[in-house]
């Protein structure tokens, strides 16, 4: 019986982190896909990109909470349950990354095959809930730093992988000092595991300097780039 409900509680973590917020907001505040603008993605990042800040501010607080209610329902119904929690976060970001509710065919113009896609975000204000979800206070640490990144840096996929990182160093530190359990530490890696698999291409064009730029960096590049027509666009 509890076998039964650990599977489906893993199981409603991936269906709420599927659910796709920032399609969701975009297509009422523009009437637009959020799938055709920008990135493609449907994350917080790319909501600004197609409807402006206060969508795409709230639909990254939406993607953190649809995060971390999977895990607080896990610790309400097993809290002894310490891998079911966290395998309920990681979850949740799988589900947010790839979801079914964002499943399209390709066809490969090749091969003429056709193979299903789930598309979704890249995992950062997910892995914040989840990371919430196990440790309230941790967004306290993890939203100031990771925005510092965004704004400071100008790098999305930067500020999403650092709050990869910062949640597996306060899961660690946790557990080390205070006796939180180590099956939480595992949340942080498989997040930045799964952050890392989908920046990819960004991860590319951030190796070729040619990553977009965000936040003030981007308005101080655009206005660079309006001084000097020959300066080369970030894109």
């Amino acid at each position: 019986m509890q076998s039964a409900l650990s599977v489906l509680l893993i199981f409603i973590g991936y269906m709420v982190g599927a659910v796709p917020v920032g399609l969701v907001v975009v297509r009422l505040r523009t009437g637009v896909d959020v799938r055709t603008v920008g990135s493609g993605r449907s994350g917080a990042t790319n909501v600004i990109r197609a409807a402006g800040f206060w969508p795409g501010f709230a639909t990254g607080w939406l993607d953190v909470l649809k995060a971390a209610l999977p895990v607080w329902l896990a610790v309400w119904l097993q809290p002894e349950a310490y891998w079911v929690h966290t395998l309920c976060g990681a979850a949740a970001v799988l589900g947010h990354n790839y979801s079914i509710f964002l499943r399209e065919t390709v066809t490969d113009p090749e091969s003429g095959r056709v193979r299903l896609v789930l598309r979704g975000g890249a995992g950062g204000a997910a892995t914040m809930g989840g990371a919430m979800g196990l440790w309230p206070y941790c967004v306290f640490i993890i939203f100031p730093m990771g925005a510092l990144v965004y704004f400071g840096i100008g790098y999305a996929s930067v500020a999403t992988l650092s709050i990869g990182f910062m949640t597996t160093v306060i899961l660690v530190w946790r557990a080390a000092t205070v006796g939180m359990p180590w099956e939480y530490t595992l949340y942080g890696g498989l997040c930045l595991v799964m952050q890392v698999y989908a920046l990819r291409p960004n991860l590319k064009r951030l190796m070729n300097g040619t990553e977009r730029l965000v936040g003030w960096r981007a308005k101080r590049h655009s206005g660079t780039l309006t001084a000097d027509p020959g300066a080369v666009t970030k894109e």
